[in-house]
């Protein structure tokens, strides 16, 4: 059942990827799309998406049962440049670590446990993989 569902959904990310509206999107934002919608039916609920803060950028904030999650979106159409996961390395993980800081401390959340996720999305169309990093840093 869970096989029939994946597909289903795999089809329907095709579909939705295919309308004019999205088409015009640069493909870190469909990256992000496509991450949403993926995050989401894993469970977490998106707080914001493109979070900017004079730090740094977050590409998604969401939460997984009482903890805050920020994560960080790579997308490539193939591995000619290396894998998606490792393009976030140290200097962007302590960019998106300053920016969490910010963002902990504007909305007073620091009480809260947090996590750093990452989503890899390699491949485009029926090949596309994705991967959740989770506590990837």
């Amino acid at each position: 059942m869970r096989e029939w569902h994946a597909g289903l959904m795999d089809r329907a990310d095709r579909w939705f990827e295919r309308l004019p509206w999205h088409r015009g999107r640069s493909a870190g934002q469909q990256g992000e799309d496509t991450a949403a919608r993926y995050l989401t039916r894993q469970g977490y609920r998106i707080v914001q998406r493109n979070f900017r803060t004079p730090r740094g950028e977050i590409d998604l904030i969401a939460t997984n049962g009482g903890t805050l999650i920020f994560i960080e979106v790579k997308a490539r159409t193939d591995d000619a440049k290396g894998t998606p996961a490792a393009a976030v390395d140290e200097r962007k993980q302590a960019r998106i670590r300053r920016a969490a800081e910010w963002y902990c401390a504007r909305y007073r959340t620091q009480d809260r446990s947090v996590r750093f996720d990452v989503v890899a999305i390699s491949g485009r169309g029926p090949s596309r993989r994705i991967e959740l990093l989770k506590d990837a840093f």
